[in-house]
Order: C-alpha cells, then sequence, then structure tokens
C-alpha cells in the first residue's frame, strides 16, 4: 500500500470501535443486504446469519446488546453491518433481515441517531413506546437503556459520535466547561424545517466519501465534517443545554464578544488580560465582570479551556504518520508546564494525553 493509500485509510476508517478479530465469525450464507446508502457500498463491517455472533458486533455499535428474533423467523435472520468512520463521527447500516427486538440495557459512551430508512420500528424507553419511521429518529444519549423494535425489513442508518467530541463542541459552542452530561431528547421529528439541515450534513458527509477527489479521500477535512455534524444535531434536537445554545447572540455583552473573538484569533499566543481590555476598548473589571455573568468563568479559565480542547482535538486527529508528540501539540497552544498540563488535562477529560494520542 503507497504511503498516499495508507493516510486515506487511515483517515476514512472502518469502525474502530468493533474488534475485527471477534467479528470474523464464519456464515453459511452470504446475502445481499438491502437498501446500503452509495457511501456505504463496499464497506462492510461484519455479518453473520446467527445471533449470538451478530450480537457481538451490534454490542460494539450501541453498547450492551441482546437481540430476541421474533417467533417463527429465526431461519431468514441475517445480519449485516456497513460502516465508515471520520475520527469521532461514524455512519453505519444496519439491517438484521428479520423481525426482532434489540434490547440495548446500557448504550455505548457515545450518542447514535438511528433512522429507519424504510419499513418501521417502535423504541421502547421506560413503559413509553414510540413509533420510529423515515420521518421519526430515535436520538440515544451514552448509558440509556432501551428496546429497539424492528419490524421485517426496517434497515437502520445509524449515526454514531464518540461521547468526548459532542462533550468537546458543544463545550466549545457555549464557552464554558459542561457542569453534566449531555442528555437529548429520545425523538427526533425529521420533517421539520430544521431537520433539512441535518439531512445536508449527511449528504455532504456521503458525497465527500463517494467522489474520489475530495478533501476527506485526501485525508483532510474530517474534524470540519465532523463538526458540522455534531453542531448541526446540537442545535436541531433539544436537550439540557438547549437553551444556552439559542440565546440570542445580541444578549452577550460588547466586552465578552469581542474578548472571545479576540482569544480565537490569538490562543497560540501569550493572551493577557491588557490585552483584552486594549481589543474591546473596555477596563479589565469590566471584562472580568462580563465573562462571569455571561459564561460563568473567568477570563483565565476560558483561555484555558479552548487551548485544551484544542490540544485534544489535535491528538484525536493524529495518526501514526503524523509524528505529533503530546509535548509539541501542548507548547503549540500555549502551555509551557508540561505537568501542570498533564494534570489539566486529566481533571478535564478523564485520561492522559498520551491515551488519547495512542487512540
Amino acid at each position: 500500500m503507497s504511503t498516499e493509500a495508507a493516510d486515506v485509510t487511515s483517515h476514512l476508517s472502518r469502525l474502530s470501535f468493533l474488534d475485527a478479530a471477534r467479528t470474523r465469525a464464519p456464515v453459511r450464507r452470504r446475502i445481499r443486504s438491502r437498501r446500503v446508502p452509495n457511501a456505504l457500498q463496499g464497506h462492510l463491517v461484519a455479518q453473520s446469519d446467527m445471533p449470538g455472533e451478530a450480537t457481538k458486533f451490534i454490542s460494539m455499535l450501541l453498547g450492551r446488546t441482546t437481540i430476541s428474533v421474533d417467533t417463527g423467523h429465526a431461519d431468514g435472520f441475517h445480519a449485516t453491518l456497513h460502516g465508515i468512520q471520520t475520527h469521532d463521527v461514524a455512519m453505519a447500516h444496519l439491517d438484521l433481515a428479520a423481525p426482532c427486538t434489540l434490547d440495548v440495557a446500557q448504550s455505548a459512551e457515545a450518542f447514535t441517531v438511528h433512522m429507519t430508512t424504510v419499513g418501521q420500528a417502535a423504541v421502547s424507553i421506560g413503559e413509553v413506546r414510540h413509533a420510529i419511521t423515515p420521518f421519526f429518529a430515535l436520538v440515544v444519549s451514552p448509558g440509556m437503556r432501551y428496546q429497539l423494535h424492528l419490524e421485517l425489513d426496517s434497515p437502520q442508518l445509524i449515526i454514531r459520535v464518540e461521547r468526548a467530541a459532542m462533550e468537546q463542541q458543544l463545550s466549545r459552542m457555549l464557552g464554558r466547561a459542561l457542569a453534566a452530561p449531555i442528555v437529548f431528547e429520545p425523538i427526533g421529528d425529521l420533517t421539520v424545517d430544521a431537520a433539512v439541515r441535518w439531512h445536508g450534513a449527511i449528504q455532504i458527509l456521503s458525497s465527500e466519501v463517494l467522489s474520489p477527489g475530495s478533501l476527506l479521500r485526501r485525508g483532510t477535512g474530517t474534524e470540519a465534517l465532523g463538526e458540522l455534524l455534531i453542531s448541526t444535531l446540537l442545535y436541531i434536537q433539544k436537550h439540557n443545554y438547549s437553551s444556552g445554545l439559542h440565546r440570542p447572540a445580541a444578549s452577550g455583552r460588547p466586552a465578552v464578544r469581542r474578548s472571545v473573538d479576540y482569544i480565537a484569533e490569538h490562543l497560540a499566543e501569550r493572551i493577557t488580560l491588557e490585552a483584552l481590555s486594549d481589543y474591546a476598548g473596555m477596563s479589565v473589571r469590566t471584562i472580568q465582570s462580563g465573562f462571569q455573568q455571561d459564561l460563568g468563568t473567568t477570563p483565565v479559565a476560558y483561555i484555558r479551556e479552548q487551548r485544551l480542547l484544542k490540544v485534544r482535538a489535535d491528538l484525536q486527529r493524529a495518526v501514526p504518520g503524523d509524528g505529533l508528540t503530546v509535548t509539541e501539540s501542548a507548547e503549540r497552544w500555549g502551555f509551557s508546564h508540561l505537568g501542570n498540563f498533564s494534570i489539566l488535562y486529566r481533571k478535564r477529560f478523564g485520561e492522559s494525553p498520551s491515551t488519547t494520542l495512542k487512540r
């Protein structure tokens, strides 16, 4: 494989959260999965006609899952999973070729959006049952318990976003650290005007995958595409931070808005409160008060948070051929004391920077 081809493979890979060694179960027959999106044709990840084996790779995608095939349909069961992943966002197509129930005891450390492309499904969350059709999607937050009932010929298009990426993007959009986990409302209406943006984001990803000359195929643009999908979902689907995202921009104080703009442009440089004061045309005290009232933080803490997010994005985006080191990324974004940086990073993200880089 050429170096260029290897880079493309690194940036546009199969589903990295699947353990390929555990999904090579022999199948007695090969059945072509139905209605696979063009972007996923040729990206078969796993298949099996044995529910027990299918449970393994479906659990890696969705979380701890058991499969119950409807009575009288066991002979017709055949599971196929197609998928691609661009760093923290995966697009998958799951077809079980028989009516069955997926009991997800605890969903994965990721957010998943289930869209029934044809046919009909239903989801039970606690005692409440919701219809899942091509017009209504299921949005699953990490750790959620649910049962997905699939009718005959009801394949699922699934978008999976890793939890850290969703939290990082929302934190960036809010301009502060998150005080609690993100929890989405589980049912999304795909017929409302806002949903056009979601469909459009998926179409852009699909087009980039299909086009041989696209930036994505060349190993770049993955971060921007991921951010587009994540940001779109955060805006169109209600969650416990929605009110903060939809607050009119004009409500923010001019001192804060101008300071945030300056910080974004000079994040890799030394930033002082005096520089913010000069740029915003406001006193240091006014800026500090504005940050506390609008963002619930201080300018120094805000700058530190944005730099930590930039380092994490660098480490998550890196591939072996880049040669990136933790030290290089930390210093690039203004962390001169690496010991303090490592402590801050672990406290913020729950793991060491070297662990993030090795993924």
